[in-house]
């Protein structure tokens, strides 16, 4: 008699990195680990605001390196500027989520979606919750957020090579005093959020 096989189950965890910023894209980060995943393999994941940008950076290089050995996987989608003003911040997170999910191509029935604060997976995922503070309770969350933390802010250092007056590399397109102060000298960049920053616009 034939045995019938199991499906494996997987566990997604997914977070977001650069909501509030007045520059750069939003990036939505999706981890994907079998329920049986063994943390130990990948140590320190958590809160990607309370990881260092030294052990953020090292998390990531690990999470690459067994995303290589078919360990785990994720993928880190960035909606930009451009896209946020014209669709509104929540909605391209939403819309980061949902290519995201299309990249990682799972069973939508196979899957146990877990997400940080309100955000929302599509419908078709019928085993998700929301976790408030996820990222810190999550593992899985924690991975997603590190990892959407670290491709944002490498990409706001490459902009800054691109924009130099602004000083991206350090803020990351944050609200900084220095960043307001720059705006005001120089105006927006291409790379900004119009609706973001109505009040500094002449």
């Amino acid at each position: 008699m034939k045995k019938k096989v199991v499906e494996k189950r997987y566990i997604i965890g997914i977070d977001e990195a650069g909501r509030g910023p007045l520059a750069g894209p939003v990036a939505v980060g999706i981890a994907c680990v079998p329920h049986d995943f063994d943390w130990n393999v990948i140590s320190g994941v958590g809160d990607s605001k309370k990881v260092s940008a030294k052990n953020r950076e090292a998390i990531f290089c690990r999470a690459r390196s067994l995303k290589k050995q078919r360990l785990l996987n994720f993928v880190v989608v960035q909606i930009p500027a451009s896209t946020i003003d014209r669709i509104g911040i929540t909605k391209a997170v939403s819309l980061g989520i949902t290519r995201g999910l299309v990249k990682l191509d799972m069973n939508p029935k196979r899957v146990d979606v877990r997400l940080d604060g309100l955000l929302h997976a599509p419908l078709e995922y019928i085993h998700q919750e929301t976790i408030i503070k996820g990222d810190a309770k999550e593992k899985v969350i924690g991975l997603a957020s590190i990892c959407a933390k670290v491709t944002r802010d490498c990409t706001m250092v490459r902009l800054a090579r691109t924009y130099p007056k602004y000083g991206f590399d350090v803020h990351k397109g944050y609200g900084t005093r220095a960043h307001i102060s720059a705006i005001q000298k120089h105006g927006l960049s291409k790379i900004h959020r119009r609706s973001f920053t109505r009040r500094f616009q002449k």
